[in-house]
This record gives structure tokens, sequence and C-alpha cells, in this order.
């Protein structure tokens, strides 16, 4: 199947006297013309997600008249979310992003269809959901999403636009192309589990996913009119604090198990199995746990317990249970301070730092040691509602 780039002219799609005063900006470029405004509206771009990234993403590619825009998403919208997605609104909290995402599309471009996909990519499905669009632009959040639609491109032969985030820093690079390397020859394994924070834990500027999504944008759009010098074999990195930005060669490994010479991926496996799991089931399933209903008893109960919080200090300036403050890189230096001979209640924000907290001191030795599930946000949410969440 030819892309937009490859296609006659003959053969591209008319625009309508609407569509050329809209475009009017694109079609007096030289590296565009009414040629290559037909060649955007001939082409099928998946944008999986519709948070951080996906928001830049959609909203600039139907803009652009992209013609078809498939959006992969089965989350909702949180009021989390509003700091840095701006495809949604305030209005829009508990709605599906999906619904949310299609509709401020084609409000801002009605030419456009929208395919919505309100599923969780899977092995099962990925093949299917990519197959009939021209390039694929990634816009995931986790290791495992992002190694399946990496191998799912370069079995299709899509090109992947990567693109992660992460506090004051982004990345951008194009994967699966024909001569360059794909996700695999810059990550050939995935980091341990647990080892690198959500942005929920570790937090994310809300202007990064702007910077990164617009790029991700501009490369899918060079992408389909065949012009320019696409980010294949470049990793771009973009450190927002300073405001620079650094270029990596990236070359493709011959012996990358997914598009090397001698490839051995031929067909999609269990990720999540492959990554391993993130959060309080990364510690181990031996991490024994207390819910916030009965740390509430036992404290009102006047029990003798140690609570610690692992979070680091500017979060307890937003909210605490209190206790004695350990941030987790510093408990191997500070475990000497607590007594394993008493009852110890371990809570970070949501429970994963508090997790792998527990697994440390059981491994130092510590018997009476116990989870807080669902951290500070479970107490705010079902213990004292007037608590700040984050």
């Amino acid at each position: 199947m030819a892309t937009p780039a490859e296609k006659p002219a003959d053969r591209l799609p008319a625009l309508g006297n609407d569509e050329i005063l809209r475009y009017s900006r694109h079609l007096v470029m030289p590296e565009v013309t009414l040629e290559g405004q037909q060649r955007l509206k001939a082409a099928k771009v998946l944008c999986i997600g519709a948070g951080g990234l996906g928001s830049p993403l959609a909203l600039y590619l139907g803009a652009a008249g992209v013609g078809t825009l498939g959006i992969v998403d089965f989350d909702v919208v949180e009021t989390t979310n509003l700091q840095r997605q701006i495809l949604h609104a305030t209005a829009d909290v508990g709605q599906p992003k999906l619904r949310s995402a299609a509709a401020k599309v084609q409000a801002l471009n009605p030419h456009v269809e929208v395919r919505p996909f309100e599923t969780r990519l899977t092995s099962d499905n990925a093949l299917d959901v990519l197959r009939d669009f021209d390039v694929v632009v990634d816009g995931t959040d986790n290791f495992a999403t992002r190694y399946l639609v990496n191998d799912a491109c370069v079995l299709l032969g899509k090109p992947n636009v990567y693109g992660s985030i992460f506090r004051f820093e982004g990345q951008a690079s194009v994967f699966a192309t024909p001569r360059g390397p794909c996700y695999r020859c810059l990550y050939p394994e995935p980091p341990p589990p647990g080892l690198v924070p959500s942005c929920a834990d570790g937090g994310v500027l809300g202007v990064l996913p702007g910077l990164i999504g617009v790029i991700q944008a501009t490369e899918a759009i060079k992408l389909v009119l065949g012009k320019g010098e696409p980010l294949v074999g470049r990793l771009l990195v973009v450190d927002a604090l300073s405001m620079r930005f650094r270029e990596l060669k990236l070359q493709r490994n011959p012996e990358c198990p997914a598009c090397g010479e001698r490839r051995t991926i031929t067909r999609l496996v269990d990720y999540e199995a492959f990554c391993g799991v993130r959060g309080a089931e990364a510690a181990g399933p031996d991490v024994p746990e207390i819910s916030v209903e009965e740390l509430k008893r036992r404290r009102e109960a006047g029990e003798d317990l140690v609570l610690v919080d692992v979070r680091e200090p500017h979060e307890v300036q937003i909210c605490s249970l209190g206790g004695r403050l350990i941030p987790l890189g510093d408990l191997p230096r500070r475990v000497h301070e607590l007594d394993a001979s008493r009852d110890i209640v371990v809570h970070c924000r949501s429970g994963p730092r508090s997790a792998r907290a527990v697994a440390f001191l059981r491994q130092a030795g510590f018997r009476k040691v116990r989870n807080l599930a669902g951290g500070i946000v479970a107490w705010a949410q079902r213990i004292d509602p007037r608590m700040p969440r984050y």
C-alpha cells in the first residue's frame, strides 16, 4: 500500500474551496503546495494516547488537515490531567478522554475524520489497530506499550514517531523506517521494574508535553509530505530547565531482535512480562500491606505505631499524615534510625515507593513493617476528604 508521500498526484483527493482557504498558509509554501496538502488529506495517522503528548499531537495534526486521525485511549479525564493535557477542559473531568479528544478535534477541523479506538493496546489487537495507518505516533507513558508499538510498527513496516517526557526532560525520534533504527536499538532492555518513577510520582512540567508533542506532530507531517530531514537515526533530547536541545546519533543494531539482520521477533509477545510491573508489585508479592481504614482504627486505639513517610520534603508541604520523614533515596543510610522491634507503617503518595521501602526493610531484617496500600491518596479519598490530593 502506497503512503501519501508515494501516491501519484492524480490519485490524491481534491480540496474544496473552504479547505483551500483554511490551509492557505500551507499552500503558499513551496515545501507543501496544493499537492502536499492533498497528501495530508489522504494521510491516515494514528495517535496512541490522548494525554500529555496526545493533546498537542491531535490538535496540530487535526489543524494541519490530516484526513484520517486515529486516536487510541481507554482512560478518563482526571483533574490532575488538566495541568498539561490541553485537549481536555474542566467540564470533561470524568468523561472518556477519547470522547473529549474527538469533540475537540472535530470542533477545530470538521474536515478531519476522527477514528476512535477506545481500548487498551495489547499484543492481541495492536496489529489490527495499526495496520490501516500510514504513520504511527507514540504518545504513551510506559515501557510495555512502547515496546509493543515498536515491534508492531517494525512488523507492519510503519514509521513510529516516538516521544517521551519526565520532569523537565523530553526525547523524540523516528523509529522503524526502512533504513533507520528501532526503539529496541536504543533501549535493548527495559529498566528494572520500579526504577523509573511515573509522572504521578516524579512529576512533569506542564508545558513539556507541548514541546515534545509538537515535535512529534512536525515529524509526522514531514513523513506524510516526504519532505525535510526526519529524526531517523537521531535522538533529540530536550532539557527545558536549561532550554538546551541535544542530538544523539543512533544506528541500527545489526543484532537487534526486532529489526536486525537475524530477527527473532516475528510476532508480538507478552510485553507486561517482558518489562515487568511498575509500582507496588515491582517490590515482589511478599510485601505486607495495611489499609487506610485499619491504620485509622489502630491510631485511634492508641497503638504503638511508627509511621514512616518516604516521600520528598517538598511533597510533605502539600499534605502529611505525620510521622518520620525518610525519603526513599535516604533510607539505606538512615535505616539505623528505625527500631525493628516496633510496628512500622510506611507510606508514600500512592504506594509504589513505600512498597520498595518495605521490601528493602524486610531484606534488612525488619519483620513488623507494612506498606500503606494506596498511600496518602487513599487516605484523602476514604478517610479525610479535606486533605489535598495531588
